[in-house]
């Protein structure tokens, strides 16, 4: 395979039980196939340490404006999306095998915003809640009155259409 960041041939690479494709010697980005990635990518996993630092070339710079292509699926444009809702490192990834691919630094970054995945997901919820907050309130504001409306009309009818002359027994009338 070759890099999609500066077209180097990718070496692979033991991480624990984990085999990753690196650019040693090159621009030192790291392809992490389908759900490697989430293997390493919190602190208390030291299978991800060793990949924290990989040999790489100090003169070779590398353009971030470059739309990069995925290595395995050769070819397809993979997505630059933020990894994470802190949105505080940006990652590749392919749409077709789901694989991720992280420039030089970015494991050890990734790494550094959240300790554990327990303060990830609660991090998510938390984002999630107040979108849902702001943009949504007030649709469900409105169904709730809608609701206690209905409620209250079906409350006054209760004594019309009592529970005896429906089949099923309800109690307290027929709504």
């Amino acid at each position: 395979m070759k890099c999609p960041a500066c077209d180097r041939a990718l070496k692979q690479k033991e991480a624990g039980r984990i085999t990753v494709d690196v650019c040693e010697g090159g621009c030192g980005g790291i392809w992490f196939d389908w759900f490697e990635l989430q293997r390493v990518d919190e602190p208390d996993e030291h299978a991800g340490e060793e990949l924290l630092e990989i040999p790489r070339d100090a003169g070779l710079i590398v353009g971030e404006e470059r739309r990069r292509h995925c290595p395995r699926c050769g070819g397809i444009p993979m997505m630059r999306h933020f990894f994470g809702v802190k949105r505080e490192v940006e990652v590749d990834e392919c749409p077709q095998c789901a694989g991720f691919w992280l420039d030089a630094g970015e494991l050890g970054r990734i790494r550094d915003v959240y300790p554990s995945e327990e303060e990830a997901r609660a991090a998510a919820r938390e984002l999630f809640t107040r979108i849902i907050d702001e943009e949504l309130g007030p649709q469900r504001e409105e169904s709730e009155e809608k609701l206690r409306k209905a409620r209250r009309f079906a409350h006054m009818f209760r004594f019309i259409c009592p529970s005896y002359y429906i089949p099923g027994k309800q109690r307290g009338g027929a709504f």
